[in-house]
């Protein structure tokens, strides 16, 4: 083990995420980093093969559409804008390669965006896991895993991740009635996110933010 990761476990997990946040990018530097990466065949991760590469040619398609396509009504619009909470960082653990971040990322967005109250960061799962290892999902380095920290305190004060609750329970049934995730269901999952606009995202997130 080498002196970083020695150093790292004796950290708190308030100075792991100030080191996070330090160290994040916008939403925007992402977007620019998945165009390039889609232009150049490449991918982010320590695993970087020719499906890794397809998935992030898909997915920098899919982020650009929903960047585009993805409404929040004006009611919820105007709820966002509203927002008196403390100041927060959504500090979003992530990769190219990712599906499901894929599709949460450009609402996370959206809705940090709203208001002033909230910034969002975004760091590589695979570059950081020693914060990865501090916010697992059921023992598993699940991504994309949103950790809102209080900008005041540094406290974690939410957590989200790794799909929109109602997406989850789909895999969690379908795992404990086939065991893993079939191909099939992949585009399953897939045709369940187009149908549904990102709008269990929208709620998990103004719950994260007790807007709902």
């Amino acid at each position: 083990m080498n002196t970083d990761v020695l150093e790292n476990l004796e950290l708190s997990t308030e100075e792991l995420l100030q080191q996070g946040i330090a160290k994040g990018t916008s939403y925007q530097d992402y977007r620019v980093l998945m165009d390039n990466l889609a232009a150049e065949g490449e991918a982010t991760g320590q695993n970087v093969s020719e499906d890794m590469v397809n998935y992030t040619l898909l997915n920098q398609r899919r982020m650009k559409r929903l960047d585009k396509t993805l409404k929040i009504d004006q009611e919820t619009t105007d709820m966002i804008k509203g927002y008196t909470g403390k100041k927060v960082t959504w500090l979003v653990l992530t990769e190219s390669w990712c599906g499901d971040a894929a599709q949460a990322l450009p609402m996370i967005n959206k809705v940090a965006s709203l208001t002033e109250n909230i910034s969002l960061k975004l760091i590589l799962r695979d570059e950081n896991i020693d914060v990865m290892n501090r916010f697992l999902t059921n023992g598993a380095m699940s991504i994309p895993k949103l950790v809102m920290v209080d900008d005041a305190s540094g406290k974690v004060v939410g957590e989200w991740g790794s799909r929109p609750k109602i997406a989850q329970q789909m895999v969690v049934d379908y795992k404990n009635e086939h065991g893993t995730l079939t191909p099939e269901f992949k585009e399953e999952l897939q045709v369940w996110y187009n149908k549904d606009k990102g709008q269990s995202m929208l709620n998990d997130l103004l719950e994260l933010l007790a807007l709902k």
